[in-house]
């Protein structure tokens, strides 16, 4: 299988070419989400549901169908609550056993401490009392609680069970006690919770290497492998370049993969794959130079399975405005691609669209 057909077949596996109807099945396949940047987080969804409204997909959120939480690496995640539970048992001891040394820094190494200040905080959020990091701030009115340390404490919770998302808040993320905001689902063995993420990762990310999951969640390598093993038939593969990539046993004809998306910095579909991602074309504005993870509010530009360039969006009052930076050497077919799905960005928040394209 050539690059071109394994891009072409994640976008269709990733539901970015077979669009889905349902938000609740896109993140059911996809597992998790990767959200930090949470307004653009719902694009990505929306980008792979029929492009419903924001709203649409903040009621999913405000009702509970939809979490948003820390899990798998340090950054938020959307997932569905029937998932929370055994991920968390998996994923969350490695992960905050890599985050000892700061929570040294912070004061935050001592369970007692850390028992002591969630006691606080579940009486705080009792009785669905929803709150964001600011009124939690305020409500607690400590100096000692402020800041980073306060924001590791919260993940800290998160990464126990203890919290999680709950309804937007002023259109805010708040926090709510996963006691009484998360149904109590089934807990899995180490081994079965292993072979799921694993089986489920490829069927739902696939064609895609055993390094890109060990970089997406904190598997180690010989336990995917071992997953791989144990599931058999439930697995196929291919290769590309030398490296073996892993996807669902029957692919579908994903067509060409052609089209514009204009991807959020920390898309799925983008962010998953460092090792065969969309070549950029040699007349690409940046050049040589990545983009960085600081780039929060756009992403890359993504034409006829090439990156083409970089976008920004600012919200102004009624208007989208989208900054393009595109390469010379597209065509207006392609310009004109990208200008649409520029639109259905402005769109998704119910907004008219000004285009500004400095190239």
């Amino acid at each position: 299988m050539d690059l071109d057909r394994v891009l072409a077949q994640r976008l269709h596996t990733q539901g970015l070419t077979t669009a889905s109807s349902d938000l609740l099945d896109v993140v059911r396949s996809l597992v998790c989400v990767q959200s930090q940047d949470a307004p653009l987080a719902r694009w990505s969804l929306a980008q792979r549901t029929d492009y419903p409204g924001d709203a649409a997909i903040t009621t999913a959120l405000d009702s509970g169908e939809l979490i948003r939480t820390h899990i798998l690496r340090s950054t938020w995640h959307y997932l569905l609550p029937e998932d929370l539970g055994w991920l968390l048992d998996l994923t969350s001891p490695k992960l905050l056993r890599s985050m000892a040394a700061r929570h040294r820094q912070l004061e935050l190494d001592d369970p007692d401490v850390v028992r002591r200040e969630q006691a606080g905080l579940t009486s705080l959020l009792s009785g669905r009392n929803f709150l964001t990091r600011r009124q939690i701030q305020t409500v607690l009115d400590r100096d000692d609680l402020r800041g980073e340390r306060l924001g590791h404490l919260l993940m800290i919770s998160e990464l126990e069970g203890l919290v999680c998302s709950g309804p937007l808040v002023n259109g805010q993320h708040s926090y709510a006690l996963v006691a009484e905001w998360v149904a109590p689902s089934q807990a899995k063995t180490r081994d079965e919770a292993v072979t799921e993420l694993v089986q489920r990762f490829f069927v739902g990310h696939g064609p895609a290497s055993i390094a890109h999951l060990a970089r997406w969640t904190n598997l180690t390598k010989s336990e995917i492998k071992a997953a791989i093993t144990d599931l058999g038939s439930a697995l196929d593969s291919t290769v590309l370049g030398g490296d073996e990539l892993w996807h669902a046993p029957t692919l579908p004809d994903p067509g060409s993969g052609k089209g514009a998306f204009l991807f959020q910095l920390f898309d799925e579909a983008y962010l998953t794959y460092p090792s065969s991602n969309f070549p950029r074309v040699p007349d690409h504005p940046s050049g040589d130079q990545a983009l960085s993870v600081a780039e929060a509010g756009g992403g890359v530009v993504i034409s006829d399975l090439l990156d083409v360039g970089w976008w920004k969006r600012k919200d102004l009052g009624r208007t989208t405005r989208v900054t393009l930076s595109l390469a010379p050497s597209l065509s207006p077919r392609q310009r004109s691609a990208i200008e649409a799905q520029a639109a259905l960005l402005a769109a998704h928040t119910d907004r008219t669209l000004a285009l500004a394209d400095p190239s």
